[in-house]
């Protein structure tokens, strides 16, 4: 518990960035190199504890180092791992599920999965179904694009034929949240699949079904905050946004007030995207964060309570997804990490890549 929070963290990845694993030229070492960058970007200054070697960054695919540092090295409770369905720009798609499905055999309690799919892959309302009865995710995460036959092809969220039939089989296994990459690009491809207008009538075709658009607020945030407001069932998942906690609180705080204001206090989700950013300075920075008294006072925007923290750390998605705090600790309260009694240094874990890079897509 931190501060009295039970805290969540929505997106962790386990990255496969190498070279042996990217399969389209140059885009897909454009996006390697942005995602290095992103990470290089959002350590809080005069603490380069925080920046991870290189070669770990980019080929992560270790249950135990990861875990170990969400909950060795932060004050993390739980967490949910997103695989990424990006086939046609990485072999085993960049964030493979098997490093998450590890990781909860080992930790009960501690990890849930969201399934990636594409509407794009063969047999994707199979595959949905496979997630939910072998792997028993509690999400489905879907980016706007991928690469086939050698070319980058978007999809729309409100399109119904493409994406209504992957809503429609989720809602019949029982899923009750979608996640939708958003407002960050894959690397140099066109932006228009990254705006956030697709989700709205999605969210009207399926009221019974939240949306979270992840990375929410980064860009587009006037937008993301209009849809908010307009529609009940979708949420901003703030993975890659918390990252200007680090260096630009102040950027942070527009955003997030944005949303407040918008009505979204209970629609806010947090998340880090561990391992893009270390969860520890960035959970502390949010409990010191409060809202600008010119943001208040000119734009309207309401104050951040203790008790607003609370739900965004982890409050909210806990009621989103039908889950309970109490029965989640009761399944991780004799594992190595309920025993914690200070902070392990960053990055400290061990780390022990199970397979070489070349390999990783057999796992996925």
């Amino acid at each position: 518990m931190f501060h009295g929070a039970f805290v969540l963290d929505s997106v962790l990845h386990a990255y496969n960035l190498t070279p042996e694993n990217q399969l389209f030229q140059p885009t897909s070492g454009a996006l390697s190199r942005m995602v290095w960058d992103m990470h290089l970007s959002a350590q809080p200054r005069g603490e380069s504890r925080y920046v991870l070697e290189r070669a770990k960054f980019e080929f992560a695919l270790d249950p135990e180092f990861l875990a170990h540092a969400v909950f060795a090295e932060s004050e993390t409770d739980a967490a949910i791992y997103h695989s990424i369905p990006l086939w046609g720009f990485y072999r085993d798609g960049l964030s493979p599920l098997w490093v998450g499905r590890e990781m909860r055999k080992r930790y009960p309690g501690r990890v849930l999965l969201f399934g990636g799919v594409s509407p794009w892959q063969p047999g994707v309302l199979d595959e949905i179904d496979r997630l939910v009865e072998e792997d028993h995710v509690v999400g489905i995460k879907l980016y706007p694009e991928d690469i086939v036959d050698g070319r980058v092809k978007p999809w729309r969220a409100d399109d119904a034929k493409v994406a209504f039939p992957i809503y429609e089989r989720a809602l019949k296994n029982g899923i009750r949240s979608v996640a939708l990459h958003k407002a960050q690009p894959l690397g140099p491809v066109g932006i228009e699949p990254f705006k956030t207008a697709d989700v709205s009538e999605a969210a009207i075709a399926f009221p019974e079904l939240n949306f979270e658009i992840v990375h929410g607020g980064y860009a587009f945030m006037e937008e993301t905050a209009l849809q908010v407001a307009l529609f009940p069932n979708i949420c901003i998942n703030l993975e890659g946004t918390t990252g200007y906690l680090a260096r630009q609180p102040r950027k942070f705080m527009e955003i997030l007030g944005a949303m407040l204001a918008a009505g979204g206090r209970d629609r806010l989700i947090w998340a880090t995207g561990a391992m893009l950013f270390h969860p520890q300075p960035l959970l502390e920075a949010f409990w010191r964060a409060s809202m600008p008294r010119d943001l208040i006072e000119n734009y309207g925007y309401p104050e951040l309570t203790d008790e607003d923290k609370r739900a965004i750390l982890g409050g909210n998605q806990l009621r989103l997804l039908g889950l309970e705090a109490a029965k989640l600790k009761a399944a991780s309260s004799k594992d190595r990490f309920s025993t914690r009694d200070q902070l392990a240094e960053p990055w400290s874990g061990p780390y022990a890549p199970p397979l070489r890079p070349a390999d990783a897509a057999a796992m996925r």
